[in-house]
């Protein structure tokens, strides 16, 4: 049986999250502390607002070591928009905040490129191994919903799992074990991002 924890660090989106979740009939509990993370079989870290306050807010709760620990475990970890990119070294968001540092890579601005910014809206979303267990039943061009204007660029690229393109091709997701961790809202996703949580759960 699956426990689920929900990092919340104050700007997270949480109701979506937690609803979605909920009807795949799974009750995240909500975690604002490291004791809170124990027993916990999966995490999610979710992610609303910039990339230096999500810092912040994690180091000021503990909980930055904590998820550092809980990734070098190989612990199931999903991470969304900011949750995603807060798992690098920096970003053009904030200049001088450190990520958490767990991959190599840096948040990078959108090119204006005539696109307007933030990129919000569906887009597709191309994973390079459709035989991962987090891609089942999905297709080889499922569709995700976007909010955002910056995307990680990992020094490592054999941890991309899937590309979007919006002026740039970006890495939409990266995978590590039984790390994923996406640019895309699977909670805003309907069935596909339902289906993506459910994967999740597998991990």
């Amino acid at each position: 049986m699956s426990k689920l924890g929900i990092i919340d660090y104050g700007a997270g989106n949480l109701a979506s999250v937690q609803n979605s979740f909920r009807a795949i009939g799974v009750e995240g509990i909500l975690v604002r502390t490291p004791q809170e993370m124990e027993g916990l079989t999966h995490l999610v870290l979710p992610g609303v607002g910039a990339f230096g306050d999500c810092a912040a807010a994690l180091q000021k709760q503990g909980l930055a070591e904590s998820i550092c620990n809980w990734i070098s475990e190989d612990n199931p970890f999903l991470g969304i928009c900011i949750g995603y990119q807060i798992l690098f070294e920096s970003s053009d968001e904030t200049p001088g905040a450190k990520g958490l540092g767990i991959f190599k890579g840096h948040v990078r601005r959108f090119s204006e490129n005539g696109l307007k910014i933030p990129h919000m809206g569906w887009n597709v979303v191309t994973p390079h191994d459709t035989t991962h267990p987090i891609w089942t039943d999905m297709g080889d061009s499922p569709y995700f919903y976007y909010v955002h204007s910056y995307y990680p660029v990992p020094e490592a690229t054999d941890i991309v799992a899937a590309t979007s393109n919006y002026g740039d091709t970006y890495a939409a997701a990266i995978i590590k074990g039984r790390v994923v961790a996406t640019q895309f809202h699977p909670e805003k996703s309907q069935v596909q991002g339902l289906r993506l949580l459910k994967n999740f759960l597998t991990l």
